[in-house]
């Protein structure tokens, strides 16, 4: 079920929007990895192993191709990384359509760019049938256009996802501020050339020219963007 998205006062702010706001999506709005170590838990469960949690802190974050083999090497299973990768994605899917908690500062975030009318995508390397799941608990209202990891031919870190979200905006890519949580989708948008705001989940991000980074989305509102938009001084 969607969530109701709280009243915002629009209130003037100086200097320029951006063009676009571009958002990833796990990790970055919504706290998804938790539903990745429950799905990976449950299915090994259900295979005769129980998964400790020394292992969460190998598998959590990484790609499935490296966690399910971790987990493979470490259990012994008979299944293959094909037949596992099936079952964990359907019980993702089945976890994370009850519904997935947001990340602080996000929903009053999108209800702020959507009061200002500022044009807004979620850019994620997730496949479009688990975004489209994820979209009701972010409001699919909030976003103008939304692009998917299989909708695209490369994915993180290349910059095309982001840059085909902007060009879906018709925007200069250089007018778009990105948010994001990892180093793998801080370099794909800034390979596309767009600035950005990094909010590091599971690994430190450092600073950098074009790159300004907060601990937490509720640092970040449309005043905090129109200043990471302003020229260099």
């Amino acid at each position: 079920m969607t969530s109701s998205v709280p009243a915002v006062q629009v209130q003037r702010t100086d200097g320029p929007s951006p063009r676009a706001v571009l958002l990833d999506m796990d990790g970055t709005l919504v706290d998804t990895e938790g539903f990745w170590w429950s799905a990976e838990s449950e299915v090994f469960a259900e295979l005769g192993h129980v998964l400790g949690e020394e292992h969460r802190q190998v598998v959590i974050g990484g790609p499935m191709t490296r966690s399910v083999a971790h987990l493979i090497a470490v259990t012994g299973v008979r299944q293959t990384f094909d037949e596992l990768s099936v079952l964990i994605n359907a019980r993702f899917t089945e976890l994370i359509g009850r519904g997935v908690p947001l990340m602080p500062g996000a929903r009053r975030l999108l209800t702020e760019l959507a009061a200002h009318q500022v044009p807004t995508a979620l850019v994620s390397a997730s496949h479009r049938h688990i975004i489209d799941i994820v979209l009701r608990s972010l409001g699919p209202e909030n976003f103008a256009l939304s692009v998917a990891g299989d909708e695209v031919t490369h994915t993180k870190p290349h910059p095309e996802p982001y840059l085909t979200a902007a060009a879906g905006l018709g925007a200069d890519p250089a007018e778009c501020v990105v948010v994001e949580d990892t180093l793998t989708g801080v370099a794909s948008a800034e390979a596309a050339g767009c600035r950005v705001v990094a909010v590091p989940s599971l690994v430190p991000i450092s600073a950098a020219p074009g790159r300004t980074v907060v601990t937490s989305l509720e640092q970040v509102d449309l005043t905090f963007l129109r200043s990471v938009m302003a020229p260099a001084t």
